[in-house]
């Protein structure tokens, strides 16, 4: 069989795995190592630990190939999504170029924003819905998209916003982490880079920070290469070796939490304290059309707004299997404020929650309970 034909969870669980070795692991271990034998001129990948590493190469393919089924990749992976983004943006950008982000991504993004203008770059913003970044795009270098966008789980046509910029010569980068390669292929969709934050639900135990970088031009992704040396911002063997051992449960934790997620939104459709809820899977989301297009999964995250910030916090303290953190994408489910950061221009009251791999009913109970308990 070949690899486009697999199915998408053989495709996980054997994605990047060495050639069968008698009496050696399916999936070796990590391979600590600052340097390596090196006697006479330099050859070979291995030489350093800052510039490759066993591991690294084999969760490097893994990604590669659910990124890309069947097609020639380069992934890169590195210490935290965020490496990732710095990456692609800080290898690919001068002094004079302008650059579009998205305004209603990731809270961290107006610090990337500072530090690029501090460098010379000019930003532009748009948000998210309705592809508004295309008003932005003349004379960019690259453009950045988030979508879904976090937390607000606006959605953008990929398509045609990658085809736009690259008919004014700018290259595109995707922000895929709320969908994960099972989700959605921004490289099949036209983008020039595919990013990630491993982090989340690619990894999915909330144990491993990562970061990764997927594209298909050799010279722009050699750029991205060269800023990881550099920069250094590699992941650790173990946290490779622990996310490419993750990736083989990534299907039946996506295909459950995907599922269970759309069953709380219904759930809390019909709750009259519930407003602004979004879920691209919801069939009457104002993402749905586009998110149905490009998306084959819908996520595991959903957002909605509960009346104050009191009673927000009051249903967040009243659950009982739900975690209040900051991430998302895990096996057992989170939910947060997200004012509290003071980042995102969302409510008080906005709840951002994470579903997790509990039984769906239990969690949509739990969910349902927390919300009438804290109506007091």
């Amino acid at each position: 069989m070949s690899e486009a034909a697999m199915g998408e969870g053989t495709r996980a669980v054997r994605a990047g795995l060495p050639e069968p070795v008698k009496n050696e692991p399916t999936l070796p271990g990590p391979v600590f190592a600052a340097h390596f034998h090196l006697p006479g001129e330099v050859s070979g990948p291995y030489t350093y630990g800052r510039d490759e590493n066993p591991t690294w190469t084999h969760l490097e393919r893994a990604i590669g190939e659910l990124e890309s089924p069947g097609e020639d990749v380069e992934t890169l992976v590195f210490a935290s999504g965020l490496a990732a983004i710095g990456a692609v943006l800080f290898s690919q950008l001068r002094a004079g170029d302008a650059v579009v982000l998205p305004s209603d991504g990731y809270q961290v993004l107006p610090l990337v924003r500072a530090q690029l203008e501090a460098y010379g770059i000019e930003v532009r913003t748009a948000p998210t819905g309705g592809d508004a970044q295309l008003d932005v795009l003349d004379g960019a270098k690259l453009l950045l998209i988030e979508s879904p966008c976090n937390p607000g789980l606006d959605v953008c046509d990929i398509r045609r916003l990658a085809e736009a910029a690259h008919a004014r010569g700018a290259l595109v980068a995707v922000d895929n982490t709320l969908a994960t390669p099972l989700g959605q292929r921004p490289l099949a969709l036209g983008a020039d880079f595919s990013v990630a934050s491993g982090t989340k639900q690619l990894t999915g135990h909330g144990d491993v920070l990562l970061g990764y970088v997927a594209g298909r031009d050799a010279e722009a992704m050699a750029a991205v290469r060269r800023w990881r040396k550099i920069i250094g911002a590699i992941c650790g063997p173990m946290e490779a070796w622990l996310a490419h051992r993750s990736l083989a449960t990534l299907q039946l934790r996506v295909d459950r939490q995907n599922a269970t997620a759309l069953l709380l939104a219904e759930a809390l459709r019909e709750r009259p304290e519930v407003t602004a809820l979004r879920y691209p899977g919801l069939s009457d989301d104002p993402a749905h059309k586009i998110a149905s297009q490009q998306m084959r999964r819908f996520g595991s995250v959903l957002s909605f707004t509960l009346p104050t910030r009191a009673r927000a916090e009051r249903f967040l303290e009243s659950l009982r299997l739900v975690d209040d953190a900051t991430s998302f994408g895990g096996v057992r489910s989170t939910a947060e404020r997200r004012r509290r950061w003071g980042g995102d221009d969302v409510p008080d009251g906005f709840v951002r929650l994470s579903v997790g791999a509990e039984d769906p009913e239990d969690l949509v109970a739990d969910v349902l309970r927390a919300l009438d308990e804290s109506d007091r």
